[in-house]
């Protein structure tokens, strides 16, 4: 009977912890960037930016409203949570075709958009994760082998 206990108390501690692992974290809530906190900011690092999400089980969307040196401008950014292909608008125009998928806990989505030269390509990958605690939200986006920019959001009580 011992020899069994050991074995079977293991197979359930790693399924617990292959499920939490895989739970899907909630961004649902109002956000404040702090640029003090992000890194390879440049320009960015001047703005004032803040989201408010809800989210789904099939759906995340992002109401953003920004101020770039008194430059106010708002966007509304809809992902599909299922893997379906969305139409967004990317922050400084034009039209991207948006892949949303959850690795390892964090939200990836692949933003792909029409080049510069005809026939070709851009693609930015950014991946959005929640603190344990769920009052910073972080989000890379790297684009080819360039720097990631790094943005961190604080939840607003």
């Amino acid at each position: 009977m011992k020899r069994l206990f050991a074995p079977t108390l293991l197979l359930m501690l790693t399924s617990v912890a292959a499920i939490a692992s895989d739970a899907t974290p909630d961004f649902s809530g109002s956000w404040k960037l702090d640029t003090t906190r992000g890194e390879n900011l440049g320009m960015m690092s001047a703005m004032q930016q803040s989201a408010v999400i809800s989210q789904s089980k099939s759906a995340l969307t992002i109401k953003e409203t920004s101020d770039f040196q008194g430059q106010k401008s708002a966007r509304e950014v809809r992902y599909d949570l299922t893997g379906a292909p969305a139409k967004n608008s990317g922050a400084m125009g034009g039209e991207a075709e948006t892949v949303a998928k959850w690795d390892d806990g964090k939200l990836v989505v692949t933003w792909t958009t029409e080049g510069a030269v005809a026939g070709t390509k851009n693609v930015r990958t950014e991946t959005r994760s929640l603190s344990a605690d769920g009052k910073t939200m972080t989000v890379v986006s790297a684009r080819g082998t360039g720097k990631s920019v790094v943005l961190v959001y604080g939840k607003n009580e």
